[in-house]
């Protein structure tokens, strides 16, 4: 069985929500092999009909979130006609026919930033394994745990851990009653969640049970990143920092605690049973620390491939356990990563190759404010959130690039258009 459930005390508690929801039995009955669209949330019945799913080899679905944006779906439904919906514990079959699929697809996910694309990242069985067996190694993850959120479903369960599940807001104090009265173990978070926590001066909280803070879901600013850092080393908690994508069953690497505070803004090095490496531009191996190249990775739970139509979902293995992740990066001497930015996220100004997440990072680091980055080779185009620093914006990119200052026009907006991930969407703002 999958995850080895089997093994498993059925009497266990494999999930609780914060609605009162109790999960006990994750097998549940399911129709003939067939796509599925399921629209989920964060609570026990969602996971029951999704691992349900998976167990059973007889619905894949498409797993999104019930908030997701309307014409997106709507896209989604005319591409891929699944011949269920499943919403709100409720299982409906469509009038459209059972397509063919790939045996060994298992599920499939959104790609990350999707404003309105139906491509999809496929996923085969042999993926959530391998993410299960990785991320609760390297995380040293045990029975009693008590995790928070639904992003480690796959290795808690398959150390026989209880997960705990809430919709609820950081804000809301029934969030923080919940972790306390079910002792939470640990808490994964993306970066604008510890934005969040860092304003609710989480660091007074008293959260004795609480022995591990995990983070996702892109680069977070290296001041907070020490922040939070700092106060697990000297707390006794375990600060850890990931890195991942969707194509590679979300974690890729991850920065042990030891190197938390010392190795602020590392990736660190590939999860157990994966393999991380550099190729420079002609596609050959760079073993040489802190040379510069485009970052690839190997490991099981590297996906099938992208779909982008119906028919693709009959696709067999694209990728063969390899994939070469777009990011450009370094590795220092014991071995851990750096990333500096995308391939594609440059720019050339003046004949000067000019990055532009390095240019988001200078704006965070000497103007404290947020930014994002886009343009063209003829100027770079910079939205900020705070008019009243959009000379400071403009001085500090002109005195560290070294470019005229004509080359950057700033822009002023309500606020940086960001996906449920907290990762910024520039296809919206390249429409303003």
């Amino acid at each position: 069985m999958l995850l080895g459930l089997e093994h498993i005390d059925a009497h266990r508690l494999a999930a609780i929500d914060s609605e009162g929801g109790k999960l006990t039995d994750i097998e549940a009955h399911v129709p003939q092999r067939a796509l599925c669209f399921m629209l989920v949330e964060n609570n026990v019945n969602c996971i029951e009909w999704v691992m349900a799913s998976l167990i059973s080899r007889k619905l894949v679905p498409l797993i999104l979130n019930v908030k997701t944006e309307e014409t997106l779906y709507q896209n989604l439904l005319e591409t891929y006609k699944p011949a269920y919906i499943w919403q709100n514990g409720t299982l409906t079959r469509t009038a459209n026919p059972i397509a063919q699929l790939y045996p060994e697809l298992s599920h499939l996910l959104p790609t990350s930033g999707s404003t309105g694309s139906p491509k999809l990242v496929r996923h085969k069985y042999e993926n959530i394994e391998a993410a299960g067996l990785n991320i609760s190694t390297f995380f040293e993850l045990k029975e009693t745990d008590r995790p928070l959120g639904l992003s480690m479903v796959f290795s808690h369960f398959k150390v026989g851990a209880t997960v705990l599940i809430t919709g609820r807001n950081m804000t809301d104090p029934v969030f923080w009653k919940f972790i306390k009265e079910e002792a939470a173990t640990s808490f994964t978070g993306v970066p604008y969640s510890f934005q969040i926590l860092n304003l609710m001066r989480f660091f007074r909280m008293d959260l004795p049970a609480l022995e591990l803070l995990t983070q996702g879901g892109g680069k977070m600013e290296r001041g907070l990143n020490l922040k939070f850092a700092e106060y697990c080393r000297d707390n006794g908690k375990r600060w850890i920092a990931t890195y991942g994508q969707s194509e590679c069953s979300a974690r890729m690497a991850w920065l042990p605690a030891k190197w938390a505070v010392e190795k602020v803004g590392s990736i660190g090095i590939a999860v157990p049973n994966g393999e991380l490496s550099l190729i420079d531009a002609e596609g050959n191996p760079i073993t040489t620390p802190h040379t510069e190249g485009e970052m690839c990775y190997r490991g099981k739970n590297v996906t099938l491939g992208y779909a982008r139509c119906l028919e693709d979902l009959t696709l067999g293995d694209e990728r063969h356990g390899f994939i070469r992740t777009g990011d450009l990066a370094y590795f220092d001497e014991d071995g851990c990563y750096y990333i500096v930015g995308r391939m594609g996220r440059f720019l050339k100004l003046f004949g000067m190759r000019v990055g532009l997440d390095e240019c988001e990072q200078i704006i965070a680091s000497d103007c404290q404010t947020e930014s994002a980055c886009v343009g063209t080779d003829e100027k770079m185009i910079v939205y900020i959130t705070d008019a009243a620093k959009m000379q400071s914006v403009k001085d500090a990119l002109v005195e560290k690039t070294h470019i005229v200052a004509t080359s950057f026009e700033i822009r002023v907006i309500a606020e940086i258009p960001k996906n449920e991930a907290g990762k910024k969407l520039y296809s919206k703002l390249e429409n303003k």
